[in-house]
């Protein structure tokens, strides 16, 4: 599991996006990228960047990064398996991410982060069909059936969990049964529906120099 010592919010003024790593918080006036729209640092707003093409495609690369809570070995290991499938590169390298266990929990709303989306799946709290996964980065794929162990629902996050999953809605490549708590994989996600800010396109050529 990917572990970042570093603020959550400076990762997000260091690549001037929000990259909801504080789930709600970052929806709020409390969110340090609205407060403080500019880099941290001693020179702070104050600072000039001027991005070259390098940078600018190095800034792409750690919004997505940072973004599924992916470190750098295992980043490029999805890479490089994408760009050996036939097919629109960046559709599959974002299909990997996106098919990740912690990724899934996140998306239905289980997990307001996906850090928190890690915990509860490092915990021992979900099945896909039916067998025990504790591994966020297991992938899943199109007709799995990812489940809340009985034992998990009587626990009073997922009791609690209830009421604020009312005013969420999962993507629509996910079928979310919120009665069962039980989640569905129909389809993979296209680079729209993952609704996701960095460009991946400059990610692929960053890796291709």
């Amino acid at each position: 599991m990917a572990v970042y010592n570093a603020a959550k919010c400076k990762v997000c003024r260091r690549v001037g996006d929000k990259l909801f790593l504080k789930g709600e918080r970052c929806n709020t006036v409390k969110c340090a990228l609205t407060r403080r729209a500019y880099p941290p640092g001693h020179l702070g707003k104050n600072a000039r960047v001027r991005l070259t093409e390098y940078g600018s495609q190095l800034r792409e690369k750690q919004k997505v990064r940072k973004t599924y809570g992916v470190l750098e070995r295992q980043f490029v290991k999805y890479l490089n398996e994408a760009v050996g499938i036939k097919g629109n590169t960046a559709e599959i390298l974002l299909n990997m991410l996106e098919f990740r266990l912690d990724n899934i929990i996140y998306r239905s709303g289980l997990g307001s982060s996906r850090s928190e989306a890690r915990l509860l799946v490092n915990h021992d709290h979900f099945n896909v069909n039916g067998k025990k996964v504790n591994i966020p980065s297991y992938r899943v794929k199109v007709g799995d059936l990812v489940s809340i162990q009985e034992k998990s629902k009587k626990k009073n996050y997922f009791k609690n969990i209830a009421e604020v999953l009312k005013q969420k809605e999962a993507p629509s490549w996910l079928a979310f049964n919120k009665e069962k708590m039980e989640i569905k994989i129909m389809a993979a996600p296209s680079l729209q529906e993952a609704g996701l800010s960095a460009d991946i396109k400059q990610v692929i050529e960053f890796y291709s120099r």
